[in-house]
């Protein structure tokens, strides 16, 4: 049972991304301020080199465990309820990490992290299969541009933000800092979002009779066994394989500070333009998508990354001498993460709009947890991996990104070959419709 609505930007979805806005915005401060305090602030050292990749795993392990169980919560209740009661859980949390930052202890603020990060798992699969309740399938590649631009701004928000709380909490000159700063604006943040999931339209009640499955594990083999009947696991893989790529350029733009001898501010800068550059490559490809589904944007979007990340690792850092934070806009990495933050949107949003076509009405929930589980799984390999290789990069951490071109270009090359016939190489045409995608 559906009760989309025949607009796109209805009362209901409106809710939705405020609500998502709110929340991707609090998730990017926390994480960003506690990257910069263990990259070279308050905690810096006390997890080695390489330790935000540490935190990364904080962030991503809970998604991987329980975003299978989310997803039958999701089938099971309206998915609006449950966007309410993790709302609400989300602010004792924010309050958590407060108390952490302002006794500076690392180990509180971590636990608050994946705490926020389990309340987090459980929104994904609610949200994700509530859009195909909220706007008609013909308005799929655009709600899904629509909310992924929505969720960059909120980023590059939370990014400027983080930065800024970042200097005041732990100022490197002689002006008094702030304790209290971090936890106010977590709190705040955490109170306005739940407000704003209130607008969400009544939803329907999913399956009454659904019996929860308590091991996550099962939940994940099930699904992927239906899935792989069709080119859907193919689809959730290529999807979740970005993550990976995405997990390791997060942890190297904040080492900027370091490349550019830049301040925390000034870095934020980056990572505000590298959100403001997804966000606009997922709302040009919903508005090229139109009301279908383009799969041949993924390629267009992998050839990008790849030529993108190589200029990142293989161009010498440039600024001109101009005033702080305008210089880092201005600069030559700043240009290149703008493009290749641009394309990443053209790879994932066909391949999140087919993922909710193609998921059954019924087990969307379960489908799409298990589908955010793989792409955190993916963002996991991205933390440990960097925390392994960055010690080998000494003071060039830039030059992972010829890390992250290799890998697009051995992952592209193999998505294409095994997603070949489905319309995703450039100019050629499905062989089959989106709806019954034919085995692998």
């Amino acid at each position: 049972m559906k009760s989309s609505s025949s607009r796109l930007f209805n009362t209901g979805f409106v809710g939705l991304m405020v609500a998502q806005f709110f929340g991707a915005m609090n998730d990017n401060i926390l994480k960003v301020v506690l990257t910069f305090m263990v990259i070279d602030g308050a905690w810096s050292g006390d997890l080695g080199s390489g330790g935000q990749g540490i935190v990364g795993i904080c962030f991503t392990v809970p998604f991987m465990i329980l975003s299978g169980f989310a997803g039958q919560v999701a089938d099971r209740h309206s998915k609006r309820t449950v966007t309410l009661w993790v709302k609400a859980v989300e602010i004792p949390i924010a309050a958590l990490a407060g108390i952490g930052f302002y006794y500076q202890n690392l180990w509180i603020t971590m636990i608050a992290l994946t705490l926020l990060t389990c309340q987090s798992s459980f929104f994904g699969p609610a949200k994700y299969g509530m859009i195909p309740e909220l706007v008609r399938t013909k308005h799929l590649s655009r709600a899904n541009g629509a909310i992924n631009m929505l969720t960059n701004v909120a980023v590059i928000l939370g990014t400027i933000i983080a930065g800024k709380t970042s200097e005041l909490y732990a100022p490197s000159d002689t002006a008094a800092a702030l304790p209290w700063l971090p936890g106010v604006i977590l709190v705040v943040t955490a109170i306005i979002g739940l407000a704003a999931s209130f607008m969400i339209s009544p939803l329907p009640v999913g399956d009454r009779n659904l019996k929860y499955k308590l091991n996550p594990f099962t939940t994940y083999i099930e699904t992927i066994r239906e899935m792989s009947k069709s080119r859907l696991l193919m689809v959730m893989l290529a999807w979740g394989y970005f993550y990976l790529l995405a997990g390791l350029a997060l942890f190297i733009v904040p080492e900027y500070t370091l490349v550019l001898d830049i301040n925390h501010t000034e870095a934020s800068v980056l990572m505000g333009v590298l959100g403001v550059a997804i966000g606009l490559g997922c709302a040009v490809a919903g508005f090229i998508s139109g009301d279908s589904i383009k799969p041949q944007l993924t390629t267009i979007g992998a050839a990008g990354l790849v030529v993108f990340f190589f200029l990142l690792a293989a161009v010498p850092p440039w600024m001109p001498d101009t005033r702080p934070l305008l210089r880092v806009a201005l600069s030559n990495v700043s240009f290149f993460i703008l493009c290749a933050g641009f394309f990443a949107g053209f790879y994932i949003i066909p391949l999140q709009a087919l993922l909710q076509q193609l998921s059954p009405d019924d087990e969307r929930g379960q489908f799409l947890g298990t589908a955010n589980a793989v792409s955190f799984a993916f963002m996991t390999v991205a933390g440990v991996m960097y925390a392994v290789i960055r010690p080998s990069f000494g003071l060039e951490p830039q030059n992972i990104f010829y890390v992250c071109s290799g890998l697009m270009l051995a992952g592209a090359a193999f998505f294409l070959w095994k997603l070949r016939g489905t319309g995703i190489l450039v100019g050629s045409r499905a062989a089959t419709s989106p709806d019954s995608p034919t085995e692998t």
